[in-house]
């Protein structure tokens, strides 16, 4: 049945649980699946962001999160904006000795290998899944993976909105307690996804921009939306999230990273486990349009076509593989100094939403817009619930929007 949510279907409160990274082993009652526990969308690095260009025998050191826990683990390293293949010579996973700490608890230091092999040469455009590593992993565990590169491709692929501080060092440091002359980042490069093995286990995708990926998050707090949603799916059922948002992402046209069609296929429909989507996007192509000069409105009505034909595309292809989509509506944005919407602007955005709402499209539909807005100025965020730039939630707004998805959302007729 298709649920729409309201504002007083919201709840504030979270209980986080600290839960150690090496659990006991996770008892499979039958054949265990693999599910991503942790996931982020790669693009092409910029310039600004990549690691030092010309940089030989390098040890980066990567700092992320799991979601749900599991009896074994593989990591994902992604090529897929490499024009040259990218090689790996060593890498190691370990269970970080706190989040934004380049120090690993070495007692739980595993090696990673790649068909039997610690080195692995990845080819422009592809990416590669680790062989399995049989140590019990629980859920909300704060990972490192280490990863010892020989050199860096011109073209790096990777996360530059990580809000996670990753390492980097000289030499092959893969396996050591803490790097040594270490240098640090707040991206990621080239480590896509990790997998957990375990009963009943699977994942919530999450498809978005920079509401999603975290804007004004601080690094290594994990306190994104997304963020809060997980620490409730923990204490209630294992399912994981995995967070695809790109900031500045748009779904018809390429900005930061590939547009949400084309970057579809590989950040939801190939990831492992994934029974449920929640698309959140569209606000920066609305503000796009009329940002630099006004557009005419048969541009706005094809704007509004475009954005419609997207959602239809994407629910299609998803139901193809068996995921219920849940459609989020989009924000009200009317106080934002970047885009500055104007009235023909709401009523894009009022035309997407009444869309989104309208029964027989998405499967269920968070309402966010009706959670988020300011009663009397719903064309603006509540001013709780904004973050000074009138686009971005703040820290409470990030809160509220976790703790008001309601996770009937992701019962499974076979829970």
């Amino acid at each position: 049945m298709r649920q729409l949510l309201g504002l007083r279907g919201a709840s504030f409160i979270v209980a986080a649980a600290a839960v150690a990274m090496w659990a006991a082993p996770v008892a499979a009652a039958r054949q265990s699946a693999w599910s991503g526990t942790w996931g982020s969308a790669q693009m092409a690095v910029d310039a600004k962001d990549t690691l030092p260009q010309g940089s030989t025998d390098i040890t980066l050191r990567q700092l992320v999160r799991t979601t749900v826990g599991g009896s074994r683990i593989r990591i994902r390293m992604s090529n897929a904006f490499g024009r040259e293949p990218l090689t790996i010579s060593d890498a190691a996973i370990a269970r970080a000795a706190s989040p934004g700490s380049s120090r690993i608890m070495p007692a739980t230091s595993r090696s990673v290998t790649f068909q039997g092999q610690r080195s692995v040469t990845i080819p422009a455009g592809a990416e590669f899944v680790s062989d399995p590593i049989a140590v019990p992993v629980a859920p909300l565990s704060t990972l490192a993976v280490s990863i010892h590169l020989a050199g860096l491709p011109k073209v790096e692929t990777g996360h530059p909105g990580s809000r996670a501080t990753s390492f980097f060092a000289a030499g092959d440091q893969v396996s050591a307690v803490d790097l040594t002359r270490r240098a640090s980042a707040d991206h990621w490069y080239f480590l896509s996804g990790i997998d957990v093995q375990g009963p009943s286990t699977s994942a919530v995708a999450v498809l978005g921009d920079s509401i999603t990926d975290g804007h004004g998050v601080a690094s290594n707090t994990d306190t994104r939306w997304t963020d809060f949603l997980a620490e409730r799916l923990a204490m209630s059922r294992p399912k994981a999230v995995l967070n695809l948002g790109i900031g500045g992402n748009r779904l018809l046209a390429d900005g930061l990273g590939p547009n949400a069609l084309a970057r579809f296929d590989r950040d939801i429909l190939e990831r492992e486990g994934v029974r449920h989507l929640i698309i959140l996007e569209g606000v920066n192509d609305l503000g796009v349009l009329t940002r630099d000069a006004p557009a005419a409105p048969q541009e706005h009505r094809a704007l509004v076509r475009g954005m419609i034909a997207a959602y239809a595309q994407m629910i299609a292809r998803a139901h193809d593989r068996g995921i219920k989509v849940i459609g989020a509506t989009i924000m009200p944005d009317g106080a934002s100094g970047y885009y500055h919407p104007d009235a023909t602007n709401e009523v894009d955005r009022a035309a997407v939403n009444a869309w989104i709402r309208k029964p027989g499209h998405f499967d269920a539909v968070i309402d966010f817009d009706a959670l988020m807005r300011d009663p009397a100025r719903p064309e603006r965020l509540r001013k709780e619930f904004d973050s000074g730039d009138g686009l971005h939630p703040s820290a409470v707004g990030y809160r509220f929007m976790g703790n008001a998805v309601p996770l009937s959302l992701f019962v499974e007729r076979q829970d």
